[in-house]
């Protein structure tokens, strides 16, 4: 585990469970440090208990990984993860969830996660619903966002619709002010970090007949817009946080 203080008005512990070392925090953790969080991972699949306590951290966000959330019997930990969300569900404590990170939080809420029948991966622009319009994301509109998955989520009983893509109906979700779901990476740096992104899925960006080669130009031509929408969308969202 590792972290950092946050800013001048402190807010606590931002507690980010990371599945794979290069999925991490990305540009999300200044914003979180700016906004007085202080920035701490816990690697899942690690020694100890995933959340000794999950009401405890004043903010849980899950992050991605290549795994499906219907692969427990192969992969135990996921049931991990999801016993330790459901208390924290329960009491409406803030919690983020990105890409595999929000499939785990739609499981947890009851909601069904199955495969799309393709991949997704890619920068492209969301569609916001109404309610989308009217929330945080309203900061990614127009902006191309990367989809890296081949899951989609339902959504959860109680929960907004936020966004979708031609590819995937479900994109974001949100269950009051405190629990939001992204099926999408807007946290992510589009230099030397992605990099690490296209290096580490190789295998699955081969099996999906995806020229690495594209993702690198698309990230290079629309990582700074992202880069700013994504911060805006994540800045706004933490200043609505319950206390």
């Amino acid at each position: 585990m590792s972290g950092s203080t946050g800013g001048d008005a402190p807010r606590g512990e931002a507690l980010a469970l990371r599945f794979l070392g290069f999925e991490d925090l990305g540009g999300f953790a200044p914003v979180l440090a700016t906004a007085g969080y202080a920035v701490r991972y816990r690697d899942v699949g690690g020694d100890g208990p995933l959340l000794p306590d999950p009401l405890a951290p004043a903010l849980v966000i899950v992050l991605g990984g290549p795994i499906g959330v219907y692969e427990a019997d192969a992969y135990p930990v996921l049931d991990e993860v999801l016993a330790a969300l459901r208390p924290r569900l329960a009491a409406r404590r803030p919690l983020l969830g990105l890409c595999l990170g929000a499939q785990l939080i739609a499981a947890a809420l009851g909601a069904e996660v199955a495969p799309m029948g393709a991949k997704e991966i890619g920068f492209a622009p969301l569609d916001l619903t109404p309610a989308g319009r009217a929330s945080p994301l309203r900061h990614l509109a127009e902006t191309p966002m990367l989809h890296w998955h081949g899951d989609m989520f339902a959504i959860p009983e109680g929960a907004v619709r936020l966004a979708a893509t031609p590819a995937c109906a479900n994109q974001a979700f949100a269950l009051g002010p405190a629990i939001l779901g992204l099926q999408f990476h807007p946290e992510i740096l589009c230099g030397a970090a992605f990099e690490r992104w296209l290096i580490g899925h190789a295998a699955e960006l081969a099996a999906a007949g995806i020229d690495p080669r594209r993702l690198r130009a698309e990230a290079a031509r629309h990582g700074a817009g992202l880069r700013v929408a994504g911060d805006a969308m994540l800045a706004e969202w933490l200043a609505a946080l319950p206390a």
